[in-house]
């Protein structure tokens, strides 16, 4: 949640708010500026499903920026063995997550609890960096903010998981993640509209397949040629875009929140993470329908276990990830992921190779990786200059 509290983020996701607090200003955080503790949150999910939890993984790191001469960065000895040992965590449990979360949300007794799986979600998040904030591990140290500070954000990051839990729930696996690729031309789209911020050409044009993709996986997707095929329903895609103007919403603004508030990604998200889950308390009773508890099988209640383990370590990996081994591996990681996911979905639904669908599914894949590789050219360009 999926993007990941945790499912883009990896992700990616390092992956939501109501209030724009970006400021159009000549003094931006650039990427190259962050400590690598604080750079997993700024990429995008097409993961974020949860962990990417709570946006998405590479995007925001391959959007443009203001070119400036970075600071250079203290040389610190890698690990090459731990880097790989969490890049493996970090891979296994995103794609985990997602079908686990599936198997969870295809059970009718727990379809329509969505809010209160979120708010499961992100109680873990906190305890879980709660954790992590001791002085035993020390991954960062916890600044406080006002209800009033951060409450705008916490809206916003409940509902970039909650509506695509919603799209998961009513939507094939191959669409659900497919369609996550659209919030990066998103976001884009929308630092245009909001701050006349512009891509390169060459991003610009390799978007458009990625586009065109997701938009024929988005049609064929919801008439398979054989009634035996899951199929995408118009509800679920409906949900997914929703997901994907949340997602993009919070990816454009959390930057800014930092900013304004000087704090780290962890910090910030141990903010709002229980104020999205207190939030949703006041509408879990007239939203969600509990089942009879006695109903839910015991596998079932392992599933959501395991999604809660899932979700802590996305979000505690991807940092290993990008301080061991960069934004662009992690970029890398991140479209691995997706094609993973795509991958074992397709294979598992019982669809023939020639089923159009599989047309958008490659053309999406392609566009969004040329635009990555587009955007950390650029970045590789600004930083020689």
């Amino acid at each position: 949640m999926p993007q990941e509290v945790g499912n883009k983020a990896s992700v990616d996701s390092e992956s939501s708010t109501l209030a724009s607090p970006r400021v159009a200003e000549e003094t931006v955080v650039k990427y190259d500026d962050l400590e690598p503790a604080d750079r997993q949150f700024t990429r995008s999910s097409s993961e974020f499903e949860l962990g990417q939890l709570y946006y998405d993984a590479e995007g925001e790191a391959l959007l443009p920026e203001e070119h400036e001469k970075p600071s250079p960065e203290p040389i610190k000895k890698k690990s090459p063995v731990k880097a790989i040992i969490w890049t493996v965590v970090n891979v296994v449990a995103t794609v985990l997550i997602v079908f686990t979360n599936k198997a969870i949300f295809s059970d009718k007794a727990l379809k329509f609890m969505q809010l209160t799986f979120a708010a499961f979600h992100f109680t873990i998040t906190w305890l879980a960096l709660f954790v992590l904030s001791c002085e035993r591990f020390a991954f960062f140290t916890p600044q406080g903010a006002s209800f009033r500070q951060t409450a705008p954000l916490s809206i916003a990051m409940a509902l970039n998981v909650v509506f695509p839990n919603l799209s998961l729930a009513y939507s094939t696996v191959a669409f659900y993640q497919i369609a996550r690729i659209l919030v990066t031309p998103v976001v884009a789209a929308m630092d245009y509209v909001l701050y006349k911020v512009t891509l390169p050409v060459r991003a610009r044009i390799a978007l458009l397949p990625a586009c065109i993709g997701v938009g024929m996986v988005s049609y064929y997707d919801s008439r398979p040629t054989n009634s035996a095929i899951n199929s995408t329903s118009d509800l679920g895609a409906i949900y997914a875009f929703a997901g994907v103007f949340f997602s993009s919403l919070y990816t454009v603004w959390i930057a800014s929140y930092r900013r304004r508030l000087n704090m780290t990604s962890m910090q910030l998200l141990f903010n709002q993470a229980p104020i999205s889950a207190f939030m949703l308390l006041y509408f879990i009773p007239f939203v969600d329908t509990f089942p009879a508890w006695t109903e839910v099988s015991m596998n079932r209640w392992v599933f959501i276990a395991l999604s809660s383990i899932f979700a802590v370590l996305i979000n505690v990996s991807q940092f290993f990830i990008v301080a061991e081994m960069g934004p662009v591996t992690s970029t890398v990681v991140a479209h691995s992921k997706t094609c993973i996911i795509v991958a074992f979905d397709w294979l598992s639904s019982g669809r023939a190779v020639r089923d159009k669908c599989v047309i958008g599914l490659v053309m999406a894949c392609l566009g969004i990786t040329a635009y990555s590789i587009v955007m950390l050219r650029e970045k590789s360009k600004a930083r020689k200059q």
